[in-house]
């Protein structure tokens, strides 16, 4: 059955890593370590995607396991920088999109994402508006790798599992969406994407990114 829809992961997928800048603010402010802070950042995360904390929650949170006293001021700002650093898009990944939509296929982003983020994200990404769906696990309080999240995103697009191409960087979110009958690639580069495709034979139905 031929494609007609490309789901697409956001973070480290449709942009590039963490910006180094901001995580270099989030050190800054804690005092902590990159490796502490990244161990408390990860740790809670999930909860904050699942919507179940919203940004100033999971930073209050991140604080106190740390042991730190910090001001709400301090807070806020840890909220901002957190936004920051998941807003700078992947060009070529970005051009990818475009050229799928010209080819007639619906696209979509289906991420795990916190309140602040995607706040912060629609102010300043433009490019957003260019999808046909666009699902946030925070505002339906279910992450991948639920299927929950698949089906509604299925759903909302009107095709198939079989119909639908799913790329995401992490290996158990991809594993949901093959369970469910939908194909999947595992995406670290634009190159390795690229080999992907044309491994898969996908290049008869996709242009190349």
């Amino acid at each position: 059955m031929a494609l007609r829809a490309v789901i697409f992961d956001y973070g480290r997928v449709l942009t590039g890593p963490p910006d180094p800048a901001a995580h270099e603010a989030l050190v800054r402010i804690t005092g902590l370590s990159s490796d502490r802070l990244d161990g408390l950042y990860w740790k809670d995360r999930q909860a904050y995607d699942e919507g179940k904390l919203t940004g100033l929650e999971f930073w209050r949170r991140v604080a106190g396991e740390a042991g730190l006293e910090l001001s709400e001021s301090a807070i806020e700002e840890l909220n901002l920088w957190d936004a920051r650093m998941w807003t700078r898009g992947d060009r070529a990944m970005l051009d990818w999109q475009v050229a799928l939509k010209q080819r007639g296929l619906l696209t979509a982003i289906v991420s795990n994402m916190g309140d602040t983020v995607h706040e912060h994200m629609e102010r300043e990404l433009e490019w957003l508006s260019r999808f046909d769906l666009l699902v946030w696990s925070y505002q339906l309080r279910v992450a991948k790798p639920d299927p929950a999240i698949y089906r509604y995103a299925l759903e909302r697009l009107g095709t198939r599992p079989e119909e639908t191409l799913f790329i995401d960087d992490k290996a158990e979110n991809l594993d949901t969406a093959l369970a469910l009958g939908m194909r999947g690639l595992v995406f670290s580069t634009v190159e390795d994407l690229r080999d992907k495709l044309k491994d898969s034979g996908l290049v008869a139905e996709l242009p190349l990114p």
